[in-house]
């Protein structure tokens, strides 16, 4: 059942606030049935808070431009409060800034509106590039010679000798001109509104209708000075036309999508798609050149485009989906899984047999799991993909595990430490023996703080044997060994081999049992520095897990040195950061001085985040040393309450007291960190 319309009254202003988007018949009713109620009550002074509209399409605009309209005549006025980014956007496009007033907050402030101001004299363009500084005098010389020589556009000329790229010009003639440029996408443009164009029409003259309000059709297109193309889209609609500038290439990729009848997001078929080659895999040269094939099968392409773009957006997994009636591409980034893409669904066993070919695995194989590697060069760069099948009742399931050394954190430095952990942490690493361990829940970075500990430690003078499963990135002069269940080289059978090798430091992925944690303490007792993970939440924790294993309590206390938990939390988005001053409940809540004015950061959404406000990841941790007191009580079976108390009393700074650190610094939220880890 659709959520009612929320209507406030504060002071001479009355809030109506809708709960969703207003793309739909239902939810413009229930907004119009709302603001009549508004007009009968006398209420004549409006705010429309959107905080909860993601979208709206022509008939949303054309129901608040009516009721501005009904309230003016009646002395009172119409605001509109809170759009997000994408909103905002369609509010530019369309030229309703100009007539209705947008603040950004209930607290009636006018916000900056990103309008296209109409120039009072048209500026040359070549004046406007030069103002940015993206010209110089001899080259607007030079292109002013080769406009008389060749009689092309200045903005030609300067694309093609590639001095100005596509989106600073249309910038530049945006300005020039008075006209909106917008960065078109899925969401700014209604899909009813694509009716009035065909697709070999839209296709044909490069342009994309947008919006259609009160007989005005916002239309996208690279040429503001195509008069025919828009007397022809004005004869065929019978709207006038309002421009909008944008890049042909985002016109192309959304007029795909427009009119293709599909969901997913036309970027991924586009002309990159041909810069992925794979390679080291023992299949026939047919599929090794995938720019080879792309021409040929659009399964092919779409594959290829899907790697590229999780690559390029930084996403540890590729989840590929089936469901009774739809497929799903979802992406996991920054530790939050995102929907990208709903390919139809009949495409789907051609999706999957295409990556069982690229990991070489049987492609007539569907009952059964299966686990293979595809690596793949891209973008200048190695990629590894680590890929898993797992059959389901509609069709099989693939993750695909993204492995970017590019993106990899080999340094100790850049893990997120404080600095007073981080050189606690780096003194241990500088021990001649003893265990350290990584611990907390899966996802939390421990391999990354194993691998950038290696890294840091290693040189030509020490022999670095590392045990993983598998292995995740290759490091240079270390000596990495997979294990292999299948043959029996377990954790424990490969631990006994390794310390036979003569090693200065080991690397154990993962202490999973009992033998493989007494190998480890014997190892860090017998002069080896010995790293390795386990899963538990907090440090404390980790002692307590190794004592139940069954690991001699006398062994544990000599062995361990050090113990760091850790979580990965999520980043306020740069883009979109917005700063707050923090309510006293909240100051009171973790014992902050209200004296100090304390100001938080949230990101409102954009783009470049996904609409989430956060864009990367930062890690948070507690670093537990074993001192003389800790030995005595880990060497009595201590329980793990007086394990914490001891800890505590001693000035142990907690994964949530470093998580409100990082706060405070502005690099992250407290619903993160409350969403990370618990008090």
């Amino acid at each position: 059942m659709l959520e009612m319309v929320v209507r406030t009254r504060v002071g001479a202003m009355t809030y109506l606030a809708p709960p969703g988007a207003l793309n739909d018949d239902a939810a413009l009713a229930h907004l119009q049935s709302a603001a009549t109620a508004c007009l009968a009550a006398h209420d004549i002074n409006l705010v429309l808070d959107l905080v909860k509209v993601s979208v709206l399409n022509s008939k949303a605009l054309e129901v608040m431009l009516g009721l501005q309209t009904k309230l003016t005549s009646r002395g009172g006025r119409l605001k509109v409060a809170n759009p997000n980014p994408l909103v905002n956007e369609i509010f530019l496009a369309t030229g309703f800034a100009d007539f209705v007033e947008i603040i950004d907050s209930g607290d009636g402030s006018a916000t900056h509106s990103r309008r296209a101001a109409p120039a009072a004299r048209k500026r040359p363009l070549g004046d406007i590039l030069l103002a940015k500084g993206l010209l110089n005098a001899a080259q607007i010389a030079e292109v002013a010679e080769l406009q008389r020589q060749q009689g092309k556009r200045m903005g030609q000329i300067l694309v093609q000798k590639n001095w100005v790229s596509e989106t600073e010009l249309l910038k530049a003639l945006a300005e020039q001109l008075g006209i909106p440029y917008i960065a078109l996408r899925p969401g700014l443009y209604d899909p009813s509104v694509l009716q009035l164009i065909g697709k070999d029409t839209a296709r044909r003259l490069l342009v994309l209708p947008m919006f259609r309000v009160n007989g005005m059709l916002t239309l996208a297109t690279t040429d503001p000075q195509s008069i025919p193309s828009f007397d022809e889209i004005e004869k065929l609609t019978g709207c006038r036309v309002r421009l909008v500038l944008s890049r042909g290439e985002d016109i192309l990729k959304n007029l795909l999508e427009a009119y293709s009848g599909t969901n997913y997001d036309p970027e991924y078929v586009d002309s990159l798609s041909d810069d992925l080659e794979l390679i080291e895999n023992q299949i026939p040269d047919d599929y090794t050149q995938i720019d080879e094939m792309a021409a040929d099968s659009p399964v092919i392409s779409l594959v290829n485009a899907i790697i590229q773009r999780a690559i390029r957006d930084g996403a540890s997994d590729i989840h590929l989906e089936i469901s009774r009636s739809k497929s799903r591409v979802r992406f996991r980034i920054d530790g939050i899984l995102y929907e990208i893409m709903t390919p139809r669904v009949e495409l789907h066993p051609a999706l999957v047999s295409r990556l069982k070919v690229m990991a070489n695995l049987d492609i007539a194989e569907r009952r059964l799991p299966q686990d293979g590697r595809i690596q793949v060069a891209t973008q200048g760069r190695t990629v590894d993909l680590r890929f898993s099948s797992l059959p389901g009742i509609f069709g099989e399931k693939i993750v695909l595990r993204v492995l970017d050394k590019n993106n990899a954190i080999l340094d100790v430095d850049k893990l997120g430490m404080n600095p007073g952990s981080l050189v606690r942490f780096k003194k241990l690493l500088e021990r001649s023996h003893g265990l350290i361990l990584a611990t907390g829940p899966t996802g939390s970075g421990k391999t990354t703080t194993l691998y950038a500990a290696i890294n840091h430690l290693k040189s030509m003078e020490k022999n670095i044997v590392t045990i993983e499963d598998p292995v995740e990135y290759q490091i240079d002069i270390i000596n990495q060994n997979q294990v292999s269940e299948a043959i029996g080289l377990t954790f424990p059978k490969m631990l006994k081999h390794v310390l036979r090798q003569d090693p200065d430091i080991i690397m154990v992925g993962e202490i999973r049992d009992r033998q493989t944690a007494e190998i480890a303490v014997q190892g860090a007792l017998t002069g080896h520095l010995v790293l390795s993970t386990l899963h538990t939440n907090d440090s404390v924790g980790a002692v307590a897990r190794l004592l139940e294993m069954g690991v001699e309590p006398y062994l544990l206390s000599s062995a361990l040195i050090g113990v760091v938990a850790q979580r990965l939390v999520r980043q306020v988005c740069s883009e979109c950061k917005t700063s707050y001053l923090a309510s006293p409940d909240v100051v009171a809540r973790y014992g902050w001085n209200p004296a100090d004015n304390i100001r938080l950061v949230k990101g409102r959404g954009c783009r470049t985040c996904y609409d989430s406000g956060y864009k990367g990841r930062i890690g948070i941790h507690e670093l537990l040393e074993t001192d003389t007191g800790l030995e005595r009580l880990i060497n009595t079976s201590a329980s793990r309450d007086k394990l914490s108390e001891y800890v505590l009393k001693h000035g142990f700074r907690t994964l949530f007291q470093d998580g409100l650190a990082h706060v405070l610094q502005g690099d992250t939220t407290l619903e993160e960190i409350s969403r990370a880890v618990s008090e």
